[in-house]
């Protein structure tokens, strides 16, 4: 591990290129280049505040614990391909660095990492990073573009919390998890667009993004924490698979706009029943108070509830309706067995007259109804 010298008495000296090959380093250093057999650093230039430019070179695998940390006049760093793990608070606190770019090869942001850049305001991850590790981009609060790659998994805790210039996010497919607290504050988000793969969204994940007014939940997603989007102007919500998702009482708790819930999987379903012939079902959709569905979208409007919170006290939760989802979902079910099985008797039917004999078979008789007991049975498995 490397530490810095203490500055001499001539404040006067010149600086000069500095080549850093694993030994000392001067305080008042503004010029670095990485010698060819360096292969690690670990905080060698932690608080150089004179640094302004740093040339690392190919070879480099890791930028360790601190390496830059509170280089407050680094401007830009570029990351060899080499590199495959950036640190603990490897540049944190670099509050000029307004460029980085990162290369195909590195595989983990780790902790804090970027933490409280002032001057950052795009950024592309690439596609071998797997992971975002805790509160890698925190308070980055001029970061307006952050492009997100196929290949990674994991957004952790506090990742982009306070980056409140941010306008919109694309979360990639191969993301399974948002961690708590990931873009809490975000304050200048307006969209999010949330790919299939993702399963569970950590809690208060998107808290007081309150520009946020939509937001569609993929229909991989098993999990929403509370509070995950607490946020006061979020307006719709559309729930792609309403049978798996597992939504925590308070995953909604302060959106005080939030109208409705939108079903885009049940609404196909309820149409493909009407255009089968099923038309009474409209009717009995329209005897649901409050369920909209004419026009091709099922929407049932969010419900306010009073719940008692575990200190005790009344608390005001705002969520789905469940009630209306189910007799939405039973019903469309109901329609859906009744459809089948029409065409189940149908098949039969025509079965047996193929295998009549002679050409004046009394097709009536041919006539063939599926037992109740049978539509019972398939009853169970849809």
């Amino acid at each position: 591990m490397s530490k810095k010298l203490k500055p001499n008495d001539d404040s006067s000296r010149p600086r000069v290129l500095f080549e850093y090959s694993g030994q000392d380093v001067p305080d008042n250093v503004t010029h670095v280049q990485f010698h060819p057999s360096v292969v690690d650093v670990n905080n060698a230039f932690d608080n150089c505040k004179s640094l302004i430019e740093v040339i690392l070179n190919d070879g480099l695998k890791e930028i360790g614990e601190d390496a830059f940390s509170g280089c407050t006049s680094l401007q830009e760093i570029i990351i060899p391909s080499t590199v495959v793990n950036i640190g603990r608070s490897a540049f944190s606190g670099c509050s000029s660095l307004n460029k980085v770019v990162l290369n195909d090869g590195l595989r983990e942001i780790g902790e804090s990492a970027f933490h409280n850049f002032k001057a950052l305001q795009n950024n592309t991850i690439p596609s071998t990073v797997t992971k975002i590790s805790y509160s890698a981009f925190r308070n980055c609060t001029n970061l307006r573009e952050v492009v997100l790659n196929n290949g990674l998994r994991e957004i952790g805790q506090n990742a982009f919390q306070n980056c409140s210039s941010l306008g919109s996010i694309t979360i990639p497919s191969t993301v399974i998890k948002i961690d708590q607290h990931a873009f809490y504050s975000c304050d200048n988000l307006r969209y999010v667009v949330l790919n299939d793969g993702l399963k569970r969204i950590g809690r208060n994940a998107f808290g007081r993004c309150t520009l946020l007014e939509r937001i569609t939940i993929p229909s991989a997603l098993v999990a929403i924490d509370d509070l995950a989007f607490s946020c006061t102007n979020l307006r719709e919500i559309v729930l792609h698979n309403n049978e798996r998702v597992q939504i925590i009482d308070e995953a909604f708790a302060g959106c005080t706009s939030l109208e409705r819930f939108k079903f885009p999987t049940l609404s196909t379903r309820l149409n493909n029943v009407i255009e089968a012939g099923q038309r009474d079902i409209e009717t009995k959709m329209d005897d649901i108070p409050a369920v909209e569905w004419r026009g091709g979208e099922i929407a049932i409007p969010a419900v306010h509830r009073e719940i008692e919170n575990k200190w005790g006290m009344a608390e005001m939760v705002i969520g789905l309706d469940e009630e209306k989802l189910d007799k939405v979902v039973r019903l469309i079910r109901y329609y859906e067995i009744k459809e089948a099985t029409t065409l189940f008797e149908l098949a039969l039917w025509k079965a047996k007259i193929d295998q009549a004999e002679g050409a004046s078979t009394d097709r009536g008789a041919c006539r063939v109804e599926v037992p109740g007991s049978v539509k019972d049975a398939i009853m169970q498995y849809l």
